[in-house]
């Protein structure tokens, strides 16, 4: 197998061959995807760099890589500091660290079907301060030189059925005309994976965790709508579920039918569409529209079928979590279990149901200091003893055909007590998850006005958290959805600013993470929905908690809380009880009724 110095040469090669000083890397694929297929995961290969997020910058003497806080100790984990210097986002930028290491004159290639146009103009820009250029490349390099390349997968794409999804996909179309026809345009195009799967109520098989098929759709003003997909991946019964109205063609015809558009009006989504889709329609004269998707936030506002089925995933999920919790509680002071038995006991716990399609996205599973690496993988290298003593963090979550979910629980590993500081800081953290959980807001309200109700107990004792505190959830769907998010509003960070509306699902999960020692997250999934309020001037909403699992009470300290935060935490372990018990006997059952039981 080649080494990570070996692919960087080879890069540098083949940009000097194609003319070029310098080209970009990113995670990414030409749905502007988080989670992306295997062929597409190019800076995992070229840098060994795991993580879901991040970006490469390689010139001819000088390489850098670019993550967010989320990956400060990963990054350094797995890529090598004698190739690659450490950038943070959003302290410095790619388009920043060119505008300063570019030589001057230089031809910086980059993917246009890898990248947004915002990303491009902005990186463009940049460069023309130093006399550089940016160059969108014809054939990635990365392609050229890396040998064993997976190929895309040719997974079937298959019918979603309206009994889970709600609402046919003749009616989604509809409202898409509806919206171009209020708008004055022709098309709309439709490139998220989870878009085109949500308005076709098609799913399928292509990203690992992610039950979405690569395809592009151009939904067209009359309710009618074009579906690029390989036709290895066309069955029968997709075909028979599309009807008449979406005519399907394979991927290649997608951009002549993007040329096809001349002269129409059409909406394009700059924050989820990439550059060369813009590229092609202005080239062929088509009037662009620059508008959020369309499909998003109906696809973000789950409707009471959805509603419903997420409910019943939960309390299936719960019961598979309390099983897992008593068996590492009985199990790890033994000193047998590791992070990766761990995982894969809990991914055995979760199939037993016979319900589970897949795990929403790999288990984190994180004992002692692999806990503190935010977003944390486990492998062979580093799957570490779950040691008597210590504290474990566990945050997973599986995909149901009714609904997709996302947990985290820390628990402490006895048999002794917990130090008195684990305990202040997971107490700090609870009392933030509470305090959201709790929260009652105005229409109107952002995910950014509520971020800090969530880590206000920790920044009075001078402790925060470097990553967002909720992220949206689809419905047998992306586990990381949007628009919506509760997170600092700083850094132009996508979401944050987006009204809550009722119907939409996010994550409530704060955290604290002691570089070294340990790391404490605690999160449930949220439902937003309308609050009665006796003289409410106006119309207020909350949360509803969907995800029923024991918290741990041997981390909590009880005088760091009040009465009424107490009373939370009784009452939702009262909800815990009800809704697991029915699906547990014996001695699971015994275990959940004495964690459950009243502080």
């Amino acid at each position: 197998m080649q080494t990570h110095e070996a692919r960087l040469d080879a890069l540098r090669k083949q940009m000097a061959t194609d003319g070029l000083d310098g080209f970009v890397v990113p995670i990414s694929d030409e749905h502007m995807s988080e989670y992306v297929g295997a062929y597409a995961q190019r800076l995992e290969w070229l840098t060994g760099f795991g993580g879901s997020a991040g970006t490469a910058v390689v010139l001819k003497d000088e390489a850098a890589i670019f993550v967010d806080g989320r990956y400060t100790l990963q990054v350094r984990d797995q890529v090598d500091g004698k190739l690659w210097s450490y950038e943070s986002v959003p302290q410095t930028s790619v388009a920043a660290w060119l505008g300063k290491h570019a030589p001057q004159g230089s031809r910086i290639g980059y993917d246009a079907w890898l990248h947004a146009k915002g990303w491009a103009d902005g990186v463009a820009t940049a460069l023309d301060a130093r006399g550089a250029t940016l160059v969108p490349v014809s054939a990635n390099p990365v392609n050229a030189v890396w040998q064993d390349q997976p190929a895309p997968s040719l997974a079937p794409a298959v019918p979603h059925a309206d009994a889970y999804a709600g609402k046919s996909a003749t009616q989604k179309r509809a409202d898409v005309a509806e919206w171009l026809a209020a708008k004055g345009l022709d098309a709309a195009v439709v490139t998220a994976l989870d878009s085109v799967a949500w308005l076709l109520n098609i799913r399928g098989a292509d990203v690992d965790h992610t039950p979405v098929a690569l395809s592009f759709v151009i939904a067209h003003a009359d309710g009618t709508a074009d579906l690029f997909i390989a036709p290895e991946k066309v069955t029968p019964e997709l075909t028979a579920h599309l009807g008449n109205a979406v005519r399907v063609q394979p991927r290649e015809a997608f951009v002549p039918a993007l040329q096809a558009l001349s002269g129409r009006k059409v909406a394009v989504d700059p924050e989820r569409a990439v550059a060369a889709i813009f590229h092609a329609l202005e080239g062929a004269g088509a009037k662009v529209a620059g508008l959020t998707d369309p499909v998003v936030l109906p696809k973000a506002i789950k409707n009471p079928v959805e509603q419903a089925g997420h409910r019943a995933a939960q309390a299936r999920d719960g019961a598979s979590i309390a099983r897992f919790l008593r068996w590492v509680s009985e199990e790890a002071p033994g000193g047998t279990v590791t992070e990766l038995s761990a995982a894969d006991r809990l991914q055995a716990f979760r199939a037993e149901g016979g319900f589970l399609k897949d795990l929403s996205f790999d288990t984190i599973s994180g004992a002692g200091p692999n806990g503190a690496v935010v977003h944390y993988r486990v492998s062979e290298e580093t799957s570490r003893t779950l040691e008597r003593n210590s504290v474990y963090l566990v945050d997973s979550g599986g995909q149901y055909v009714d609904g997709t979910t996302d947990i985290t629980r820390t628990v402490w590993i006895g048999p002794d007590a917990p130090p008195a500081e684990v305990k202040d800081r997971f107490t700090r953290v609870l009392k933030g998850h509470i305090a959201l959980a709790l929260a009652v807001f105005p229409k109107g309200t952002a995910g950014s006005q509520l971020d800090s109700f969530a880590r206000q107990f920790l920044w009075v004792a001078g402790l925060d958290y470097a990553h967002g505190t909720g992220h949206g959830v689809g419905s047998f769907l992306a586990v990381h959805e949007g628009p919506q998010r509760i997170a600092k509003a700083a850094g132009g960070q996508a979401g944050t600013g987006q009204e809550l509306f009722p119907g939409m699902i996010l994550s409530n999960e704060p955290g604290y993470y002691k570089t070294g020692a340990y790391g404490i997250r605690i999160e449930n999934l949220v439902l937003v929905e309308r609050r009665e309020i006796a003289g409410a001037e106006g119309e207020f909403y909350g949360f509803e908690t969907l995800t029923f699992a024991p918290i741990d009470r041997t981390l909590v300290d009880v005088s760091l809380l009040s009465g009424d935060e107490l009373a939370w935490l009784n009452q939702y372990h009262a909800a815990v009880l009800a809704v697991l018990a029915p699906q547990l006997s014996g001695a699971d059952l015994a275990w959940l009724e004495e964690t459950c039981a009243t502080l």
